[in-house]
C-alpha cells in the first residue's frame, strides 16, 4: 500500500517538486499550502507521514507541529531555509522527527521519508519485540501485548508520545507542552500523577518489566528492551 504523505509547503515550485519525487518513489503525495488545511487533512484522513515547511502564511510550522502532537503521532520531516542549529534542535524537541535544510535534493528528501517511516511504525524498534505496542491513531486506541489498554485522554498522549521516540527522555516541560492544551496552566505533578496511574495500568496487563523509566531529575522515556 502507498504510503501517504501530507506535504505543507506554501511555495508551489517546492510543493509541485517534492510532490513528483515521492509519486515517482512510490508513494501517494496530497499538498496543501498552510497550516489550517493541514490541520483538517489529518483529522480527515489516515496520513503516514508530512513534510512540513517552518514557514508558513496563516502559522509557523514547529506551532502546527505543537499543535499536531496534541492529538497525533504522526512521523513529521522539517522543512527549512534555517541552517542554524538552534532551529534545527527546536524542531526535534517540539515532535519533528527529521529536518532537511533548503535548497536539497528531492532524492534526499524521498531518502529521509523512507528513513522515518521505516523506524516509526508504532510499537517497534530495533530492540523491541513486534507486538508489544500497537497504535490506532483514528480510534485514539493503544494494545498493549494484545490487550487494548483503556486509557484516558491523556494517558494515550502521553504513552503514543513514549511509543513514537523509545528511548528518548522527555522531561517534563516537554511531556506537558505536546500534551496539554494549557501547558502554562498544569503544574508538574500532573505529569506525574498520569504516568503513575499509566503505569498500573501497564502492569496489570504485564507485571514485568515497567515499559516507563524514571530518569530521575529529568524526565521519562519508554525502554526499548521490551
Amino acid at each position: 500500500m502507498r504510503p501517504k504523505i501530507l506535504i505543507v509547503e506554501d511555495e508551489p515550485a517546492i510543493a509541485d517538486t517534492i510532490h513528483y519525487a515521492l509519486e515517482t518513489d512510490g508513494c501517494d503525495p496530497v499538498v496543501v499550502s498552510a497550516g489550517a488545511p493541514a490541520l483538517d487533512m489529518v483529522r480527515q484522513e489516515k496520513i503516514d507521514l508530512i513534510v512540513l515547511d517552518v514557514g508558513l502564511p496563516d502559522m509557523s510550522g514547529f506551532d502546527l507541529c505543537k499543535r499536531l502532537r496534541r492529538h497525533a503521532t504522526i512521523p513529521i520531516i522539517f522543512l527549512t531555509a534555517r541552517s542554524d542549529e538552534i532551529d534545527r534542535v527546536v524542531g526535534l524537541e517540539i515532535g519533528g522527527d527529521d529536518y532537511v535544510v533548503k535548497p536539497f535534493s528531492p532524492r534526499e528528501l524521498t531518502a529521509r521519508v523512507k528513513a522515518v517511516l521505516r523506524r516509526s511504525r508504532p510499537g517497534r524498534s530495533k530492540d523491541t519485540e513486534p507486538g508489544i505496542f500497537e497504535v490506532n491513531i483514528e480510534k485514539r486506541q493503544i494494545i498493549y501485548c494484545n490487550t487494548v489498554l483503556e486509557l484516558s485522554r491523556y494517558e494515550y498522549d502521553l504513552l503514543a508520545t513514549f511509543i513514537r521516540r523509545p528511548g528518548v527522555v522527555f522531561t517534563r516541560e516537554q511531556l506537558m507542552d505536546r500534551v496539554w492544551e494549557a501547558p502554562e496552566a498544569s503544574m508538574d505533578r500532573t505529569v506525574d500523577a498520569h504516568i503513575k496511574n499509566l503505569r498500573a495500568k501497564l502492569k496489570a496487563v504485564r507485571p514485568e518489566p515497567d515499559p516507563i523509566v524514571t530518569h530521575r531529575g529529568t524526565g521519562y522515556a519508554l525502554r526499548e528492551d521490551l
